[in-house]
C-alpha cells in the first residue's frame, strides 16, 4: 500500500512539473502578443537609394529590392501642408485619442443603424498602421487582431512615431509607398517642398490608390482632393478661400518614367543584389555615398546616353517585327577590358505593366538555342579530340536515348552539307558536327566546363540534358551567355561583370558568388574560335554574304534560335565590346519564322554600329603558333586541279606534314545515305562508290523466302551510262546505271561494280535463317 501511495505522490509532483512547463511555453509563446511595440521594432531597414549612371548623371531614385519606390523620412522632414492635410483626411482627432477614437466609432454605429449600411469607417492611423504592419481579413475577429495590434503600438509609441511610420507606409498608387517617394516620383521634389496643392492630391490617392490613380483617374482624385481641402478647412488649418485657390490650381503629375529616368530593370535587379537592408554589410555599404539615414547616392557603370538610345532602338525594331508576333526584348552592353556593365535593358517598356514590361528579359532563364557551340568547339580542340583541320560530316544521324525517341538532329533549312571543315560547321551553325563534337566530348564535360563560364542555372544532371545540350536543351540567362562571351573576347581570361563603383571594387557577380575570376587554358584556342567567328565568307553558307552580322569592322558574332521560334539570340564583340541581344516573347508564344539573324542580329547590328561610331575598333590577334596554308574550300585539302574556290585555313604545325602527304580523301560509311541524295559530289567525282550493301554485311534469308527477299545494289559516282555489275566474277544483266535489285541466296558474295577504268568491290553474306519471321523482308545488318 505504501508502494502505491509513493507512485500517485511520484506521478502527481511529475504531473505538476509538466503543468509548469507547459505553462512557462504557453506564457513565452503569448509574450509577444502583449509586449509594447516600440519604433525600432517596425524601423524600415529597406531605406531608398538614389543611381547615378558613370558620369554621375541621375539614373533613377527610390528603389528598393521588392521593387517597390519606398523612402524612408523622419517627420520633420515632411512638409507641413502634407501632415495637416492627411490628419484631415484619415483622422482629425489622431492626437487626442488612443488607439480607438470612441466618438467616431459612436458615430459611425448610429450612421449604420440609421441607413442600413456601412456610410463611414472609423478606423484611426493607429488602426490603419496596425492593418499595414499585419493584414487580416475584414472580418470580425480580424478588427480585433488590428484593435489589439493598435493598442500595442499606443504602449510602446508616442504619436509622432505612429505618424511617422504611417506615412512612411502610405500606399500612394502603383508600387509606390511613402510620402517621400510619392513626391520625388510625381514631382520630383523631397517631401519637404510640397505645397498645398501638391500635399492636398497626395493625401488624396492612400485613401484608394487604384481608383484615385492620378495617371488614369484624374477627375476622380480631383474630386478627392476636394473633400480632403473641406476636411482641412474644417479642422481650421486652412481657410475656405484658400481651399477653393488651391483646388484650382493645376498640378501636373510627371509620367511615370520620369521617376526613373533610365535603366529600371537595372536598377530594381542591383537594388537586390547590393541588398540595403544590411547596413553592417561593408561590402555593400562602400557603394553608397552619405550615412545610411541619408539619400543614398550609387554610382553605377551605367552609360545613360548610351542605355537611352540601346532603349530606342529596342522600340524601334519590335515595332518593326510586331507583325511576326514579336513583343519583348532585351539587350546588354559590356566593356570587354573591364567587365563594367554599360547598357541592361530587360524589356521594351518595363511601366507597360499590360505587355508584361516588368519581366527582366538579362535574368530571363530561356532556351538559348545555338549559342552555347562554340564552347563545345573550344573545348573539343583544346583536348585534341578535333583540330583546326578536321573534317567533321554534316550528314544525318541518329541517337539511341533509352526511354526516349530516336533523336535526329537536323537544321531548320533540313538540308546536310556532308563533309564540312570545323569553321564552316561553326561558322554555319551547323547542327550534326556540334552535336558529333559534344559525343567527343561528352556531355558531363562540357557542362562542367558551361559551369566554369558561369551558367550556374544549368543545374540539371547531364542526362537531363544529353547531346541537345550545345542545341541548347538548357535554359540559360542572357547576363550569363554575355559573360561568358566577354570570357572568349578576352582570350579565356575570364573575369566577374562589375555594376557599380566603390573603393572596394565590389562587382556584381562576387555578390552573387560567381567564380569566373580565373583564367581558362590556351588562349591559341580561344583566339581561333573567335576568328571563326568573325570570318563573313565562313558563314555565308547560312547567313549570305551581305548579312546583318556583317559590320565594316572586325567583329565575332554567335546567333540562336529555340525550338519553334520562341528565342532568338545574338551574341557577339569587338576587341573592346561585347553586345547580347534577345527577341521573342515573355509569354513564351512562338514568333512567325523569326530566327536569330532575323530577330535579334538587327538590334546588335544597330549597337554595334552606335557603339563604333567614332573610332573603330582594333582587329583580333591571329591564332598564335598556327600556320595558314591553301585548301580546296568545300574538301579542305591541299589544293588540286579540280578544286574550284582555295582559302587558307589554320593548322598545327605538326599537321603540316600530312598535308603535304596524301592528297584523298575517302569517305567512310557514315556518308552513304547523304550520297545516295547527291546528284553529284566533289569528292568522289572520279571514282565509283558502291553505297549498298556495306563491305561485311550479314543478311537472313528465311526458309521458303528464297528468291523472294530482294536486296538492292546502289552506286554513286557514275558519269557515264555505261555500268557493269559483277558478283562472284558472273556479270549480272542488267540494264540499270546506279542501281539494281537482286534475289537473295545463302553464300558470301563479292560484288563488283565497274565503269570504263573505275570500279569499286564490297563483300556480304547471306544466311538461311533457323526461324520463320512474321513479317517479311526482315534482315540483320552488321557493319
Amino acid at each position: 500500500m505504501k508502494l502505491i501511495l509513493r507512485s500517485l505522490l511520484k506521478l502527481k509532483r511529475t504531473s505538476k512539473v509538466i503543468l509548469a512547463v507547459l505553462l512557462i511555453c504557453l506564457v513565452v509563446r503569448l509574450i509577444p502578443y502583449f509586449a509594447a511595440i516600440r519604433a525600432a521594432d517596425i524601423a524600415q531597414n529597406q531605406l531608398a537609394m538614389q543611381f547615378s549612371d558613370r558620369n554621375n548623371l541621375p539614373l533613377g531614385t527610390l528603389l528598393t529590392r521588392d521593387q517597390e519606390h519606398t523612402s524612408v523620412v523622419p517627420l520633420n522632414q515632411v512638409s507641413p501642408q502634407f501632415i495637416h492635410a492627411i490628419l484631415a483626411a484619415e483622422d482629425g482627432s489622431f492626437y487626442h485619442h488612443g488607439a480607438l477614437d470612441m466618438k467616431a466609432v459612436i458615430r459611425a454605429s448610429q450612421e449604420a443603424i440609421h441607413a442600413k449600411r456601412i456610410v463611414s469607417g472609423a478606423s484611426t492611423i493607429t488602426m490603419q498602421l496596425a492593418r499595414m504592419l499585419d493584414p487580416v481579413p475584414r472580418s470580425f475577429s480580424g478588427k480585433m487582431q488590428e484593435i489589439w495590434l493598435s493598442w500595442r503600438l499606443v504602449a510602446g509609441m508616442n504619436k509622432d512615431e505612429i505618424l511617422a511610420a504611417y506615412i512612411n507606409r502610405l500606399p500612394m498608387g502603383g508600387n509606390i509607398y511613402g510620402v517621400e517617394a510619392a513626391a520625388r516620383t510625381y514631382f520630383s521634389i523631397p517631401a519637404s517642398d510640397l505645397n498645398l496643392a501638391q500635399a492636398s492630391l497626395l493625401a488624396a490617392i492612400p485613401n484608394n490608390p487604384t481608383y484615385f490613380n492620378p495617371y488614369e483617374h484624374s477627375e476622380r482624385l480631383k474630386q478627392r482632393q476636394k473633400y480632403v481641402l473641406n476636411r482641412m478647412v474644417q479642422e481650421k488649418y486652412i481657410s475656405g478661400a484658400i481651399a477653393q485657390r488651391t483646388s484650382a490650381e493645376k498640378v501636373v503629375f510627371q509620367s511615370r518614367q520620369r521617376g526613373i529616368i533610365a535603366a529600371p530593370h537595372f536598377l530594381f535587379w542591383l537594388a537586390n543584389q547590393i541588398t540595403p537592408s544590411l547596413p553592417h554589410n561593408n561590402k555593400n555599404k562602400a557603394l553608397f555615398k552619405g550615412g545610411w539615414g541619408d539619400q543614398s547616392v550609387i554610382r553605377t557603370t551605367i552609360n545613360r546616353p548610351l542605355q537611352q538610345f540601346v532603349e530606342a532602338q529596342i522600340q524601334q525594331v519590335i515595332s518593326s517585327i510586331a507583325a511576326n508576333n514579336v513583343h519583348d526584348a532585351a539587350a546588354l552592353v559590356i566593356d570587354n577590358h573591364t567587365g563594367e556593365v554599360l547598357t541592361y535593358v530587360g524589356s521594351p517598356d518595363y511601366f507597360n505593366e499590360a505587355k508584361l514590361g516588368r519581366n527582366d528579359g538579362v535574368q530571363a532563364l530561356r532556351q538559348p538555342g545555338s549559342t552555347l557551340k562554340p564552347f563545345v568547339y573550344e573545348l573539343a580542340l583544346e583536348k585534341g579530340l578535333i583540330r583546326p583541320s578536321t573534317i567533321l560530316a554534316d550528314v544525318p544521324a541518329h541517337y539511341a536515348i533509352p526511354g526516349a525517341k530516336l533523336y535526329s538532329p537536323t537544321d531548320y533549312t533540313e538540308r546536310f552539307l556532308g563533309p564540312v571543315r570545323v569553321r564552316i560547321a561553326l561558322a554555319n551553325s551547323l547542327n550534326v558536327p556540334a552535336v558529333r563534337v559534344l559525343e567527343k566530348v561528352g556531355v558531363e564535360t562540357f557542362l562542367e566546363r558551361l559551369h566554369q563560364l558561369g551558367f550556374e542555372h544549368l543545374n540539371q544532371t547531364p542526362e537531363h540534358y544529353g547531346l541537345g545540350l550545345t542545341l541548347g536543351s538548357g535554359e540559360v540567362s542572357l547576363w550569363e551567355l554575355a559573360r561568358a562571351y566577354v570570357t572568349m573576347a578576352r582570350e579565356g581570361d575570364a573575369t566577374p561583370l562589375v555594376s557599380t563603383f566603390s573603393n572596394s571594387s565590389i562587382s556584381t557577380d562576387d555578390m552573387n558568388r560567381v567564380s569566373t575570376n580565373y583564367p581558362l587554358p590556351n588562349r591559341t584556342i580561344w583566339q581561333l574560335i573567335t576568328n571563326i567567328l568573325s570570318d563573313s565568307h565562313a558563314r555565308a553558307t547560312a547567313f549570305g554574304v551581305d548579312s546583318v552580322l556583317n559590320l565594316p569592322f572586325p567583329t565575332a558574332v554567335k546567333t540562336g534560335t529555340s525550338s519553334n521560334f520562341r528565342d532568338t539570340w545574338t551574341v557577339g564583340f569587338t576587341t573592346d565590346y561585347t553586345v547580347a541581344t534577345w527577341v521573342g516573347n515573355f509569354n513564351g508564344e512562338p514568333m512567325r519564322q523569326v530566327s536569330g539573324v532575323t530577330g535579334a542580329a538587327p538590334l546588335w547590328n544597330r549597337i554595334m554600329l552606335h557603339l563604333h561610331e567614332h573610332q573603330e575598333p582594333a582587329d583580333f590577334p591571329s591564332p598564335e603558333g598556327l600556320v595558314q596554308l591553301p585548301v580546296c574550300a568545300i574538301s579542305g585539302l591541299r589544293p588540286t586541279s579540280n578544286c574550284t574556290s582555295v582559302v587558307q585555313e589554320y593548322f598545327y604545325p605538326e599537321d603540316k606534314i600530312a598535308y603535304e602527304g596524301d592528297n584523298q580523301f575517302n569517305l567512310p560509311s557514315e556518308y552513304d545515305e547523304w550520297l545516295v541524295k547527291q546528284q553529284q559530289s566533289s569528292f568522289i567525282s572520279n571514282k565509283l562508290r558502291i553505297l549498298s550493301p556495306h563491305r561485311g554485311d550479314l543478311f537472313l534469308v528465311y526458309p521458303g523466302e528464297e528468291g523472294k527477299q530482294k536486296l538492292e545494289f546502289k552506286l554513286t559516282g557514275n558519269k557515264s551510262a555505261t555500268v557493269e555489275w559483277w558478283l562472284n566474277g558472273e556479270k549480272l544483266e542488267t540494264n540499270s546505271a546506279n542501281s539494281l535489285f537482286w534475289n537473295l541466296r545463302p553464300g558470301k558474295w563479292t560484288l563488283e561494280a565497274r565503269s570504263g577504268e573505275m570500279s569499286d568491290k564490297v563483300s556480304f553474306q547471306v544466311e538461311l535463317a533457323n526461324i520463320k519471321p512474321t513479317r517479311r523482308g526482315f534482315s540483320i545488318k552488321n557493319s
